[in-house]
């Protein structure tokens, strides 16, 4: 499963994981998607992965 949101493209970051002596080793932030059906602009209905910020903020039209 491909982590990107369909609508805003938000994908996966990268950081670091720092322990209590400061040692710092790199580490990824996946994004929080959830497998939804929506309308997109166009009339389709497709089932497509959202980031759940743009669920919370009403950008697609859930079906």
């Amino acid at each position: 499963m491909s982590r990107v949101c369909s609508v805003c493209g938000k994908g996966q970051l990268s950081g670091n994981n720092v322990s209590h002596s400061k040692r710092r080793t790199r580490r990824t932030f996946q994004v929080n998607v959830q497998k939804v059906s929506y309308k997109k602009a166009d009339g389709s209905v497709v089932n497509e992965y959202v980031c759940a910020r743009c669920l919370k903020g009403n950008k697609v039209d859930r079906v």
